[in-house]
């Protein structure tokens, strides 16, 4: 690692929102802008991408003022718990319904945490759940089965 980065967690966290932020405003290239009034498909997405690319660069120029942590090991079984979460909701969500697919992702994710313990978890896992099911099945009306066909439902 160069000299002149004294904060190596902030430079390359920095460097991550930087790449994403750009990936989003170039991508929102190939659709029309539109106007603050009338927003088009690529406004939210280069708006977004610009402030994250923003954010990334005050990341890094502060990993060369303030000194830090040295970046530690990669978390490689925590992300792909993550990762193997998300798949898991989207394939139970049509089947299982919202309520059991996000007490599975929940569930899953945070199996991903040192300080994982049954019990806590389960009890956010089924508030949030019952938060989801209210807010974007009855609230929204979004056609998304509560409990799905797969539960007999």
């Amino acid at each position: 690692m160069p000299s002149f980065i004294r904060d190596p967690k902030d430079f390359w966290s920095g460097v991550i929102f930087v790449i994403f932020g750009l990936a989003a405003v170039i991508i929102g290239r190939d659709y029309s802008m539109g106007t603050a009034g009338r927003m088009g498909p690529a406004y939210f997405p280069t708006i977004l991408g610009g402030l994250l690319a923003l954010i990334g660069s005050i990341g890094i120029v502060r990993s060369m003022i303030k000194s830090g942590d040295p970046v530690s090991r990669f978390a490689v079984r925590e992300i792909a718990l993550i990762m193997v979460a998300v798949v898991v909701f989207g394939v139970l969500v049509r089947g299982a319904g919202l309520a059991i697919s996000v007490v599975a992702l929940v569930m899953v994710s945070g199996y991903a945490s040192k300080k994982f313990k049954v019990g806590p978890f389960l009890a956010v896992a089924v508030g949030l759940a019952a938060f989801c099911v209210l807010v974007f099945v009855k609230a929204l009306g979004l056609p998304m089965p509560m409990f799905g066909p797969w539960l007999g439902f």
